[in-house]
């Protein structure tokens, strides 16, 4: 099975989570529950008039667990490329092996600095898809431009990259869209 692991639970990171999980892909999410999105009063994201950052965490951590993302409070401290995909280190001890790496981790750049991935004043190089000059890692949200960052293009960027990774797997352009029972 393919294995994911994305570092980081804000908006982009569980976004990411979501898509992945939800079309079979065996997920697995590192973060503490601290991401800025807590500091939000969210006025214009689509379809939500309202609503308090942290209700927003709240609401996506539920729905990412809820198609079988697993979420983990640990913090990734290295990522190390490995036979077919990555090795990351938790803070914990751990070693995970996985195919695909979505880092997540907000403006600090930590892994992405550590990686020496590609990076100009405003964030790390990507392309639209999240990609890095590195197959199968991925960078999405605050890190790929510090001056733009938004809940909403964060979201957007963590799906963009989990529907890459999908069409990866699947070997053609993926498309997850579901359709609504027919009445009755």
């Amino acid at each position: 099975m393919t294995k994911a692991i994305v570092i980081g639970d804000g908006p982009s990171g569980l976004s990411a989570a979501l898509f992945l999980a939800k079309n079979g892909i065996d997920t697995t999410v590192f973060g503490l529950n601290k991401s800025n999105v807590h500091y939000a009063l969210l006025h214009n994201y689509l379809g939500i008039p309202e609503m308090d950052g942290s209700d927003f965490a709240a609401i996506a951590r539920s729905q990412v667990t809820r198609f079988g993302a697993v979420i983990v409070a640990s913090l990734v401290t290295n990522i190390a490329t490995a036979p077919g995909g990555f090795t990351v280190f938790t803070d914990d001890g751990q070693e995970h092996e996985v195919d695909f790496v979505i880092i997540a981790e907000g403006k600090a750049m930590k892994l992405a600095v550590a990686l020496d991935l590609e990076r100009t004043e405003t964030g790390v190089v990507v392309d639209r898809h999240g990609r890095t000059a590195v197959s199968g890692l991925y960078v999405v949200g605050r890190a790929t431009n510090r001056t733009r960052s938004q809940t909403i293009i964060s979201a957007g960027e963590g799906a963009a990259a989990a529907l890459d990774i999908l069409s990866v797997v699947h070997g053609k352009d993926f498309c997850d869209f579901n359709e609504r029972p027919k009445a009755g």
